[in-house]
């Protein structure tokens, strides 16, 4: 098993939490949360070594200054990084479209399955490449998709992503 029930309690919250440092800044984000996150969570009365593992994954689930450190937050970083979607997408206006908001369009379908016999864990995509290149893709994700490789192999799994049927990593 990848995670033992009360751990998955802690990743339920952290997920929950994870973005609220977004309230301040995007950038640094994860910092931000983590300290937004264990104030909130100490008014609630979280027994501290609780707060420090549901904090530590928060402040550790951005590509550009974190990394797995425990099952929790190598959970919630499998969990955001391999979150890409079409409805992710809030403007309406193709035309006002960023990078991000392009990539997130193009994927019409996006799964995440888990083989625990196999011990792997594969995102499945399915991108409109006349929306968004594969090139473009991995220019906004290749390093969500490498702290996913790293995160599943703290867990004891393979991190294996297929996009348009192919097998990519």
């Amino acid at each position: 098993m990848f995670l033992f029930a009360w751990k998955a309690f802690f990743v339920c919250i952290a997920g929950a939490l994870h973005d609220i440092g977004n309230a301040i800044n995007r950038k640094n984000h994860g910092e931000y949360g983590a300290i937004l996150a264990y104030s909130l969570l100490e008014k609630l009365d979280i027994p501290l070594t609780d707060r420090v593992i549901i904090v530590s994954a928060i402040g550790n689930h951005d590509e550009s200054t974190g990394g797995a450190v425990d099952a929790v937050s190598a959970a919630l970083i499998l969990a955001d990084k391999t979150d890409v979607r079409r409805n992710r997408v809030r403007n309406e206006e193709k035309s006002g479209f960023d990078k991000h908001d392009c990539v997130n369009y193009a994927v019409t379908n996006a799964t995440v399955k888990v083989n625990v016999q196999k011990r792997s864990i594969t995102l499945n995509l399915q991108i409109d490449e006349d929306i968004c290149t594969m090139y473009e893709y991995f220019e906004i994700f290749l390093g969500r998709m490498m702290m996913c490789r790293k995160a599943a192999e703290l867990l004891g799994a393979k991190f294996k992503l297929t996009a348009n049927g192919s097998k990519v990593l």
